[in-house]
This record gives structure tokens, sequence and C-alpha cells, in this order.
């Protein structure tokens, strides 16, 4: 038995999350493999996978999920998945990435719940690790009530969040008696679970295995043959669609739901040290997606949605019932009457979105204009602008604590109106804020604001081209801290955004900060792209979706190297951290 060290980490929002580390016993140590546990459990129930896998060059390291094991909170709850997700990405670059392993070099063994989260934290965040095994995902529950899960999500608007008992029994999940008579007596397993989190958990896998293409990182997927939990087919749905060139699928007969702890594992934990091994013994696959916009899933969906459909199909005629909503809408509501003028896209409209006060016409038309300002869409965005001016707040505490100058410039503010309210009571440390936009429109409205803030003296807002490389780089005095929010994911080319990255490149120092935006994913792409008008020659709004993996190569390309990540609870919009490296 290797000896375990047992500590907290600070997660995102300031809770301690409980971890276990083993520190390899030969070799370097630069090599880590991360345990996840499945709902209900802890890293304990693991444990003994750290000498079963044989692999004593690895470290290995495994957490309790929050409100399960020895991390706090209400048992078998949490804010939902997308916290879960970002424990694991604060984990490995808060606890593992310091030890000097890095992430390259880091593999993922997964059970069940831990391994939905660690499939959205690849589709998410597009973290290089090696590879990863995926035992028995939970895609799917299989919930022997009827309607249960409409039920629960009526129940969960009504009265909150609330939990649920488990029905699985610990025969339900291995022939193993030892680890049956191990979950009986176990005081640290919980058998309630949140419903919001269960619901989140449905809603989180069927992204994920409908957009599994975005994965391209090595998969070994582990099926259990007799499982009476989770179900087989989103299982083989994810490995279908997954865009891993090397992937492996092994259903392995008899098994019940505990893969990694059935009476027989040595052949599955076998068939995981094979593939770890394997993909260890070779550069780790990071296939290029510069050319992304030229081919590929997301190349060929913009292509598909800029086709126009057929007159007489039941997707025009629905379609066209919501343009007829849209425009009676803007008879009444503020907000679509001004998306329609503008462009839903347009910086009146974001800036509108942010400011999320329902106007309209009669009582209905306020009505209309916050069941339109409540679509999940606009809720992700208000989340963005919320998560940018985290990082924002995070930076320029940096460059004061280290002496540095704080100079920020967004190439494409619309109103500007997240850079001032991050920046605010702050504004006296800030030595220039440059606000720059394409709209003359924009930058009226965004002077306004300035001058409303009492901030004319240190803060501007000037007319420019964020695509054109030279009128970036002749900016002075250099900025410290570049912003680019909303900007690249209306536009499908790579090119323009890599003549943009350079320009920022070219005037921010090493050291210096690029914090961006990508929306990964939407709901509602088709619905837009079909009914929604751009503010660029009101034309169709057409988005085409950049992974959060192509979005990172584009940035690193540039001369960055990102440090951090937020993300939304529905995996839609994404804000990003990047520092400046040396040349």
């Amino acid at each position: 038995m290797r000896q375990c060290n047992e500590s907290t980490f600070s997660a995102n929002d300031g809770t301690p999350v409980f971890y276990r580390h083993w520190p390899a016993g030969t070799g370097t140590g630069d090599r880590a493999i991360v345990l996840l546990h499945r709902g209900h459990e802890h890293s304990g129930r693991m444990r003994h996978l750290v000498d079963e896998l044989n692999l004593p060059n690895y470290a290995f390291f495994a957490f309790d999920a929050r409100g399960h094991g020895r991390s706090p909170g209400r048992r078998g709850c949490a804010p939902g998945i997308g916290a879960m997700v970002k424990d694991l990405d604060t984990f490995v670059r808060e606890v593992i990435i310091p030890q000097g392993i890095p992430v390259e070099n880091l593999a993922i063994v997964a059970q069940s719940v831990g391994s939905v989260i660690a499939a959205t934290w690849v589709h998410d965040y597009a973290p290089n690790i090696r590879c990863m095994v995926l035992g028995a995902p939970a895609f799917r529950i299989k919930l022997y009530v009827p309607f249960a899960r409409p039920a629960l999500a009526i129940l969960q608007k009504v009265f909150g969040d609330f939990t649920v008992q488990s029905y699985v029994k610990p025969e339900y999940l291995t022939h193993d008696r030892v680890r049956i008579a191990d979950f009986k007596s176990d005081p640290l397993i919980t058998r309630a679970i949140s419903v919001k989190v269960l619901l989140d958990l449905h809603a989180t896998a069927a992204r994920v295995v409908s957009d599994a293409a975005a994965i391209q990182t090595p998969v070994q997927l582990l099926i259990s043959g007799c499982d009476r939990v989770v179900r087989r087919q989103p299982q083989l749905e994810f490995f279908e669609r997954l865009g891993s060139s090397t992937k492996e699928l092994c259903e392995l007969k008899g098994f019940l739901h505990d893969t990694l702890g059935e009476r027989d594992r040595q052949v599955a934990v076998g068939k995981a040290r094979s593939f770890i091994l394997k993909n260890f013994s070779q550069p780790g696959e990071h296939p290029s997606l510069l050319n992304a916009d030229r081919r590929g899933p997301t190349c060929k969906e913009f292509e598909r949605l800029s086709r126009p459909l057929n007159p007489l199909s039941p997707r025009t005629i629905g379609f066209g019932l919501v343009k007829i909503g849209i425009k009676i809408g803007a008879r009444l509501s503020d907000g679509i009457r001004l998306g329609a003028e503008t462009g839903f896209d347009s910086g009146g409209t974001l800036d509108y979105v942010y400011r999320n006060h329902a106007s309209g016409i009669t009582p209905l038309g306020k009505l209309i204009d916050r069941s339109y300002l409540n679509s999940i869409g606009w809720r992700g965005i208000r989340i963005r602008k919320q998560n940018l001016e985290r990082l924002l707040v995070r930076v320029i505490e940096d460059l004061h604590a280290s002496s540095r100058p704080l100079r920020i410039v967004d190439i494409a503010a619309g109103h500007g109106r997240y850079v001032l309210d991050a920046v605010g009571g702050r504004i006296k440390i800030a030595d220039r804020i440059l606000l720059r936009d394409f709209s003359s429109a924009n930058i009226d409205r965004a002077s306004a604001l300035i001058t409303q803030r009492g901030l004319a003296g240190q803060a501007r807002a000037e007319h420019g081209d964020a695509f054109d490389r030279a009128s970036l780089a002749a900016i002075e005095p250099r900025p410290t801290v570049g912003v680019v929010s909303g900007l690249y994911e209306l536009f499908p080319e790579n090119r323009a955004i890599q003549e943009s990255l350079a320009g920022l490149a070219d005037i921010i120092q090493p050291g210096g900060y690029l914090i961006y935006t990508g929306q990964p994913w939407h709901p509602q792409l088709e619905l837009i792209a079909r009914t929604l008008r751009s503010h660029r020659n009101n034309a169709p709004w057409i988005m085409r979706r950049r992974t959060q993996a192509e979005l990172d190569q584009l940035v690193e390309a540039a001369g960055f190297q990102k440090i951090d990540q937020l993300t939304d609870d529905w995996g839609i919009f994404t804000v990003s951290l990047a520092q400046r490296k040396a040349a």
C-alpha cells in the first residue's frame, strides 16, 4: 500500500474540498492519474486502483465531490454539475500542476457520474490531457418510475431543490462480496442526491453525448454488460460520435455498474492499464484545429444552417410562425423591438440584456419582454458578463499587487459596461482604460457612460477595427490587459480571428493578460439562424461554433497561454484568461 497524503484545496467559490494524493513510488513523478468516484461514494472507494493498476511511477490523485465523503456540504448536493466540473479543473490547476506534473502527463480514470464529469471537463475546458478511461458513464440513469424526470422538474420549480434517496442497492453494483459489505458499512456513503444535480446531470450528459465530436482526447470506454443503473445506448452514441482518433470500446459481459470494482475487475483494470501505457508511450494527440472553419463538424453545421430549408417543410412553417411572433412581440416589447431594429447581436442589444430591466408597452409588453430576457441565451450572456468581471478583477488585483501598470484595452467594447463595472471602485489604480469599437453609435454610448460615471480622466472611447492588426499594434501606451468579449463568436472564419489575436500579441508584453470569450455550444443555434437578424447587413444571424479546443489553439498560436476559464452551468459561454508568453 502506498503512502497516502490527505489535504483540502479551495474550490472556485472558496469551498474546501477534501482530496487524497499517493506520490509516485519510483521514477521522476511527473506523470499522474486522477481517479473520479461515482455518485453517492467518495475517493476512498477507489483507493484499491492505486495498487491494482500497477503503475508505480505514476502519482495518483482523487478528491471527494461536494456533498460526498469528507468534503463539506449537504449530503448529495452541489450548486450544479457545472460547479463539480469546475472543481475538477481547479483541482488540476491548483493541486496537480504546481507539483511539477504538466497537464499533458495526466490521465483520468473515472466511474459513472465521475465519467460524466470527466467527459464534460474535456469537452468544455479542452485540457490537453493524455487520455481518459470512462467506466459505465452515467449518460442516462435508469429511472424505473414512469415520467420521473418531468415530475421531478415540476416539483423542483414548486418546492425548490430537495433530495431523493437512491434506489440502488450494493448488490446492483458488484458481485464482489467484500465491496458489497464495505458499501453497507461505510459511514461516508450517502444515499441522497439533489434533484437539481440529478436533472443537471441528465441535461449535461445529453449535451456532451450529442456534441462528442468536439472531444479529441484519446478515450477508452468500459461498458458493463449487465448494468442495472445506467443505459447502454447513450454510451454507444457517445463513442460513435467521439472526435478522438484513438478510442477503444470494451464491453464487459456479466459486469454490473461498478465496472472497476467488480469481482472480476482485473479484466477491466488490465484494459485500463494497457490503454494508459499505450498512450504514454507515444506523444500526446493534439490535432490542429486552426483550419476547423474550413473542415470538420462545426464547419458542416455552419454550412447546413446557411442553406435555406425546403419551403414546404414543417420546420420552415414552424420557424415562420416564430418570425411572426417576433414581429408581434416587437410592437410591445422594448427588447425585441431593439433587436429587430439594430440586430440581435448588436452592442445595444447586449447592453439592454446586461441591464436586465423588462420594459414594454402595457403590462403584457413587459411580460413578453421579461420572457425574452429570461431566454437561456440571454441568461448565459449575463453570466458571461459576471465571469468576465471576475477574471478582470483578478487581473487588476494581480497587477496592482506586483506594482505593474494597469492599462486595459477592450477591442470591441460595445457600450463598455462590463469593463467599467468590473473596474468599479478600483478605478483609482487604473492608469488607462481604452474602449474601442467599430460602430460610431457604440462609441457615443460608451463615451456617455464614461462621462456619466465621472471617468473622463482615465477612460475614453475611440473608433477601432478589432481585425486590423496594424491598427491594434499602433495603440499607445501598450496595454497590460486585453479584452475581447462576444466578438469572435460572430465571425465564422479563423483568418480574421488570427489577425486580431496577432495584433493583441503585438501590443501586450510578456506577462500581460488576455481575457477572451467563446461559445462552444448553444441549444438554440438553429432557431437563432432561422429567425433572428444580425447587425451586420441585417443578414440572418448564423453562427459557427468554435469548440473550446479550437479557440484555445488560436490563442496559443498567437503567443498566449491559457491559465484559467469560467463557464456557465449550461456550457454555452466561456470566459478564459491567458497570459502573454515570452517571445
